[in-house]
């Protein structure tokens, strides 16, 4: 009997196989055509703009654009010793270019970010370029002031000419590229972005150990109460999201300043006297204790859907085994709630250690976060490149927490119910 005779035909004479293929890429249309809406949701407001920040982050063909003249000129220039008459002729046709189309205070702030001081003297060869002669560029730009027969100002120029640098990312870990294009730390008394990551993952810590602490007892009354009244307390615990984040936060600075509410409790109870009142706002007090109100519904709800799950009965058995209530709690129930836990304290860290308003109004100076930096540099500094560089770090540091909780946690261990 022929392979042809054997094969297994549908009633339209098709072969089956081929039939099943053609069914089977038609269902993986359908579910591609499904998800695409969601997939081109999530590329539209969230990779294309992570890209954007990235590509902003390293990209430095700003000076190389506004100097090409310069650029081209320097090649042939080591960078020891001050540049030949070529380099300063290219950097003064270049300078009287963007004078014209008035783009020369950007190249003013962009270069004096790399060394201080190169906006006040580009301002000051902008006044007196008008009456140059021809011919001697070099000696009547160094003429004008002193910095310009230094050779470090042109070499900050020179380090500029890659179109892209990692510069940012080094400035966000108090680093940066030495005349030598080396990789050395700032001065000690500089060094405070060093600070603010650390004081950011201490903050998101403790947030997150205080907001565990308080609510699993909380997502555990919520667990075993009967449904009437568990219900009425969820409404309490729900009430913070029903009430603007700001209000809750200018609530806190009434309520934790030195002549507020709780100062005037510790006061009434003796705890402490009128003329020695804590300190509990603009600093990191203020921060831990707001903070930990806000992100708490967000680690008792995820551990009272898990608790909700298990059995009573299961407390029951081990105290019928001859366990105590604490070695019961410890050994039968404490595990199953796991899952709640790490999705509690993953979620509580990640909104900590990006928290931006709480800080900025309660923090003072020894509560500012990194998200203030980034914040700062956006509105103030107009340093974007600076501040998606900062951004990014950031992100990149909660990944990784994610993937070290994975290794030592397992993300399938993660449950909301």
């Amino acid at each position: 009997m022929s392979s042809e005779t054997q094969k297994i035909l549908t009633t339209d004479g098709i072969p089956l196989e081929e039939s099943l293929r053609k069914a089977e890429k038609k269902n993986k249309i359908k579910a591609f055509l499904l998800v695409a809406p969601l997939l081109l949701f999530i590329i539209i407001t969230y990779i294309f703009p992570i890209g954007e920040m990235f590509t902003r982050s390293i990209d430095d063909r700003m000076v190389t654009n506004m100097l090409p003249k310069t650029f081209k000129a320097m090649e042939t220039w080591d960078g020891k010793e001050l540049p030949s008459e070529e380099v300063f002729a290219a950097f003064l046709t270049d300078y009287r270019a963007l004078a014209e189309k008035k783009e020369h205070g950007k190249l003013g702030q962009r270069l004096n970010k790399e060394k201080n001081g190169f906006n006040t003297i580009l301002k000051k060869l902008w006044r007196k370029m008008k009456k140059f002669e021809e011919g001697n560029a070099k000696g009547q730009i160094m003429a004008i002031h002193k910095r310009f027969r230094d050779v470090k100002y042109w070499q900050a120029i020179k380090r500029t000419a890659p179109p892209y640098t990692m510069s940012k990312y080094l400035k966000g870990m108090d680093m940066y590229y030495n005349e030598d294009g080396k990789v050395v730390q700032v001065e000690e008394d500089r060094r405070i972005h060093r600070i603010l990551w650390l004081r950011t993952l201490e903050v998101a810590f403790f947030v997150t150990v205080f907001c565990f602490l308080m609510g699993y007892p909380i997502a555990h009354l919520l667990a075993t109460l009967p449904m009437k009244y568990s219900n009425l307390l969820m409404i309490c615990v729900l009430l913070p999201f029903w009430t603007s984040l700001l209000v809750r936060t200018a609530s806190w600075m009434i309520l934790l300043q030195q002549q507020g509410i709780v100062n005037d409790f510790f006061v009434w109870i003796g705890l402490v006297s009128d003329e020695n009142r804590p300190e509990m706002m603009y600093n990191k007090t203020g921060t831990y204790v707001a903070m930990t109100q806000i992100l708490l519904p967000f680690m008792v709800l995820p551990l009272y859907s898990v608790m909700k799950t298990i059995s009573p009965s299961l407390m029951r058995a081990g105290k019928s085994l001859g366990g105590t209530p604490f070695i019961t709690f410890w050994k039968v129930y404490f595990p199953l709630t796991i899952p709640g836990i790490g999705a509690g304290c993953l979620l509580v860290f990640i909104l900590a250690i990006g928290y931006y308003i709480t800080p900025a109004l309660v923090g003072g100076a020894s509560g500012t976060l990194i998200s203030n930096q980034i914040a700062f540099h956006m509105k103030t500094t107009l340093d974007w490149s600076f501040a998606s560089a900062m951004g990014l770090m950031l992100l990149t540091g909660v990944l990784v927490v994610y993937w070290i909780y994975n290794k030592l946690v397992g993300i399938d261990n993660i449950k909301l119910g």
